[in-house]
């Protein structure tokens, strides 16, 4: 009776707290907080925008070399070179090379990474190798690239593999060390077989630590793209900034510019939400 009478003179707030429930829903305050931080990053951009204007059209004396690279002049050009054909197929190559690059480094990366974190004498004997290895710049590689695949997009793609396959190699690695012991010893128990216990075990337990490892792979593959496009090539961002050096055309090098900046934001986009998406549907 007395518990009868305490519960129905609590006010609907405070059954609410007890139930655990809350009178704003979570998914409002996500959206409000995604909202938020979207805005704030609009912001950011605005502020960096204007402070570009300032440099080059305000502060710039009327005869300076930098207003060549306004926005006033870089934007347009760029809207119209997007409306034309030439710079949408040198970004189809350029994509083309990532992706390629990309992919020649999970083939490589996943299966040593796995096998790094799985062996720990393998380990000790790789680690010293690898750390050397991933401090070489790609782009020293260059003389020896080009002499050993010719010129053309070979030499490019070992370039870019080369520089995207360490970070997928050690972030794989260390998924598999911060695996539980848990769920391996629950595989063993259930005489899963080793390939078993790879596929339905292993594989999931590390694809966010590979997910992390390719989106660095990706920054890192887009910055050295763009010099590697600059060597025996005719095709691609990087030859385009090199043939509108060479044409004088600065508003386009700009425009170029910019976009080389708004895909690598892209690219880097569609690998956050790639990872979201992965690790929400193994949560």
């Amino acid at each position: 009776m007395s518990m009868s009478w305490a519960t129905d003179s609590l006010t609907r707030a405070e059954r609410r707290a007890l139930s655990g429930t809350s009178p704003r829903p979570a998914r409002f305050n996500l959206a409000r907080t995604a909202w938020t931080n979207a805005a704030l990053g609009l912001g950011g951009l605005l502020v960096l925008l204007v402070l570009w204007w300032l440099g080059t059209d305000v502060l710039a004396s009327q005869d300076s070399f930098i207003r060549h690279f306004s926005p006033t002049a870089a934007i347009p050009k760029l809207i119209t070179l997007l409306s034309g054909s030439d710079l949408p197929v040198h970004i189809l190559v350029s994509l083309r090379r990532v992706l390629v690059g990309l992919g020649f480094a999970l083939l490589i990366g996943v299966p040593l990474g796995l096998a790094v974190g799985n062996f720990q004498r393998l380990n000790s004997a790789t680690s010293p190798a690898f750390q050397f290895l991933r401090m070489i710049s790609p782009l020293s590689w260059m003389p020896i690239a080009v002499m050993v695949f010719g010129v053309g997009d070979d030499p490019i793609y070992f370039m870019l593999a080369f520089a995207a396959v360490w970070p997928i190699v050690l972030n794989t690695a260390e998924g598999v060390r911060r695996l539980q012991p848990a769920w391996l010893s629950l595989a063993s128990s259930l005489a899963a077989t080793r390939w078993e216990t790879l596929w339905h075990v292993i594989l999931p337990g590390v694809l966010g630590h590979v997910l992390t490892g390719l989106r660095l792979a990706i920054g890192i593959v887009w910055i050295v793209l763009v010099p590697c496009e600059m060597l025996g090539v005719s095709a691609g961002l990087g030859y385009f900034i090199l043939d509108t050096r060479d044409r004088l055309a600065y508003s386009e090098l700009m425009a170029t510019v910019l976009m080389i900046g708004l895909l690598g934001f892209l690219l880097d986009a569609g690998a956050r939400a790639l990872y979201r998406l992965a690790t929400r549907s193994h949560a």
